[in-house]
């Protein structure tokens, strides 16, 4: 009954932080890692449950660390995709590891419905930022990429420092976005998958030429 009413107490403001922490995550896993142990080891945004390693130094060090090689990779046509394909994968489990983590105080089943939200969360602001990628990469010249990174990167840092100043207005400007990925991802995996179809037609076009 206690750990209930601890988890109807405190839910409301871990969710908020999960919904930062789970779409921020979607875009990059380590920046999310390093700005979220560094809001928490200065005390501008309280870390629940086991969130709270981040908080070490080391940890958001390495994380921005590991960050600086990706702020480079990400701004490179093609580079960028071949990064998100790896990260297909990591973001997703870094949303689910980093919902596990902050439900350790109400037992498995919280866990477990923290971790589907964060990675849920994680793994929509990912397809929809590696669809655009692929969109944004038929263009030869490279300023629409780099203008393209440095807007996401940008934004995530001032969604944290908004969160810090006002934290449920944060949440209401993350939820709206949500829901417009869920737009964006289905136009835009039509035109990557026009893109690709129409290429595979010239591929067989071509063949049946020299034939």
């Amino acid at each position: 009954m206690d750990m209930l009413q601890k988890f109807w107490a405190h839910s409301p403001k871990e969710l908020l932080v999960l919904m930062l922490a789970g779409w921020s995550t979607g875009i990059s896993v380590y920046l999310s890692v390093g700005l979220l142990g560094l809001c928490g080891h200065f005390g501008w945004i309280h870390l629940p449950g086991e969130l709270y390693v981040f908080e070490n130094p080391l940890v958001f060090s390495v994380a921005f660390i590991i960050f600086s090689i990706e702020f480079i990779a990400d701004k490179v046509p093609f580079v960028d995709s071949v990064w998100d394909s790896v990260h297909t994968v990591v973001r997703p489990l870094g949303g689910f590891a980093i919902g596990y983590l902050a439900g350790s105080e109400h037992g498995a089943a919280v866990q477990a419905l923290y971790a589907l939200f964060a990675g849920t969360l994680t793994l929509n602001t990912h397809i929809a930022k590696a669809a655009g990628r692929l969109a944004i990469n038929t263009s030869p010249e490279p300023f629409s990429n780099i203008a393209a990174s440095t807007v996401e990167q940008g934004f995530v840092i001032f969604m944290y420092w908004f969160f810090i100043k006002h934290p449920v207005f944060a949440a209401f400007v993350i939820a709206g976005l949500i829901l417009l990925t869920f737009l964006l991802i289905k136009l835009l995996w039509k035109f990557v998958k026009k893109l690709f179809g129409t290429s595979e037609t010239s591929t067989f076009a071509a063949k049946e030429k020299q034939h």
